[in-house]
């Protein structure tokens, strides 16, 4: 990881959310919260965020529809889904609607301090691939 990535984690309990924000600010990660999806789609028209954190079980949106309307704002941006809930059929969806990963609760900290290095890489490498990091469904740059 050169820079620090720009983080949004995205979660209905806010307990998880600052603690979590916490956590990965001592890691050298720059941290931003949002409570639901509505929320983390209007912070996301504001500022731009190299990796998303956003939880599959919400209120209102769940994380897998959130993915589908973040690529719509920004699709250089890296999600990483997590779920208390794994089933194949999940996992597959979360990967096919352009997911970096997804992670299963309860996890290390450390564990996801890598994860998002290696999400914050690959839009890095993108980036510098192709100028921008931003395809079409297709691959073709937009």
């Amino acid at each position: 990881m050169g820079e620090d990535p720009r983080v949004l984690i995205v979660d209905d309990e806010q307990r998880f959310r600052s603690t979590m924000a916490r956590l990965l600010s001592a890691r050298g990660v720059e941290a931003k919260t949002a409570g639901s999806g509505m929320e983390a789609l209007e912070i996301m028209k504001q500022e731009s965020f190299d990796v998303a954190i956003v939880d599959v079980k919400m209120p209102e949106m769940n994380g897998i529809d959130l993915l589908r309307e973040m690529k719509k704002i920004d699709r250089a941006v890296e999600v990483i889904i997590m779920t208390a809930y794994a089933s194949v059929d999940t996992a597959k969806a979360i990967l096919e609607r352009g997911a970096y990963d997804y992670m299963l609760k309860p996890y290390a900290v450390d564990e996801l301090v890598e994860k998002i290095g290696a999400a914050y890489d690959r839009k890095q490498a993108r980036l510098r691939l192709t100028g921008d990091g931003k395809r079409d469904d297709h691959g073709e740059r937009l």
